[in-house]
């Protein structure tokens, strides 16, 4: 099959559309045929060396993608050959053919197209793992999101709102900010020009959660945006790794702060999310109330202007890989 491997750490020209062995199911697995990817922010850091995958887990960038079951490991039941499905990868996206644990398949839901759904699970498990299931999200509270134009941002956006919240969003220009505002955002906030600890507590209360994938550069700022029994979740590090936790500011709210990736979480744990994202997210999604936001369609075999283009940050939205034209 054909694949993108990467020749070297470095830029996006080290990306490579390249012959590689078929991969083959073991118990628990499904083969898929993939139809499409998606690019993540963390594909670009594996591109450069800096995040290795999982032990045991495939050499090929891409943490999520879309397709057909072609083949069932051994033990697999309540999937069969011929399924269009989606699902969430520890690698392997970025290739013709790809391997999946069973307990790690969605099926495409409703209306969305097979191509369209490359761009859900990473998104939906992430967004409903850290904003819903560990942050407790609820009716009338107050998320904020930093990045909002972004893939995990567009979706967040519409959990929140489905859920009820009062959904605030930053981003860096007016374009994309009144694009976060279509998708539901009650309050939207620049961050080149104003100041997110204003604006939220001139609109709000504070956040009840906040959505962070900034990390260090954000850290102080965030408990001060935070509301009382405020909860912060820390889902990237695009500004730094280490910061100053002020444990008084902490203490003083009976705040939280909670970081987590889900690459690295054990099979039963990312089964149990899967599980619960199709119980109570996919009707979300199926009656319309969240979609997936694509911004831009590349094929797979020109992955590395797809990488540019999220390095760019000039797509709102999800860019997809599509493995055949």
């Amino acid at each position: 099959m054909q694949a993108i491997t990467i020749r070297e750490p470095g830029g996006p020209d080290v990306l490579e559309w390249t012959e590689v062995p078929d991969p083959r199911p073991g118990p628990g697995e499904v083969l898929l045929e993939v139809v499409a990817s998606a690019v993540n922010r963390a594909d670009l850091l594996q591109r450069q060396g800096n995040y290795p995958p999982p032990p045991g887990a495939s050499q090929v960038l891409g943490l999520e993608c879309s397709g057909v079951i072609a083949e069932l490991g051994e033990g697999v039941e309540g999937w069969q050959v011929g399924d269009e499905v989606c699902a969430l990868l520890a690698g392997g996206g970025y290739a013709e053919k790809a391997t999946v644990p069973a307990g790690q398949l969605l099926p495409v839901p409703g209306e969305v197209e097979t191509i369209t759904a490359a761009g859900l699970p990473e998104v939906a498990c992430t967004v409903w793992a850290n904003v819903v299931m560990h942050a407790g999200l609820r009716e009338g509270q107050v998320l904020l999101v930093h990045g909002g134009a972004g893939g995990i941002g567009t979706h967040a956006i519409q959990v929140g709102k489905a859920l009820g919240a009062t959904v605030a969003v930053t981003a860096g220009s007016p374009e994309r900010l009144e694009s976060c505002r279509q998708l539901g955002a009650d309050v939207v906030i620049n961050y080149k020009e104003q100041d997110f600890v204003e604006v939220l507590r001139a609109e709000t209360n504070g956040a009840d959660v906040i959505l962070d994938n900034m990390g260090a550069k954000y850290l102080d700022r965030n408990i001060d945006a935070l509301a009382m029994d405020g909860r912060l979740v820390v889902i990237g590090m695009q500004g730094g790794v280490k910061g100053e936790l002020n444990l008084g500011k902490l203490i003083g709210k009976r705040a939280g702060v909670y970081a987590a990736g889900l690459r690295f979480r054990p099979l039963e744990q990312k089964a149990a999310i899967v599980a619960e994202v199709r119980e109570r997210l996919w009707p979300l999604v199926e009656q319309g109330s969240v979609a997936p936001v694509v911004g831009q369609v590349v094929p797979m075999a020109e992955a590395a202007s797809a990488h540019r283009m999220l390095e760019e940050g000039t797509v709102f939205g999800k860019v997809l890989l599509a493995a055949k034209s």
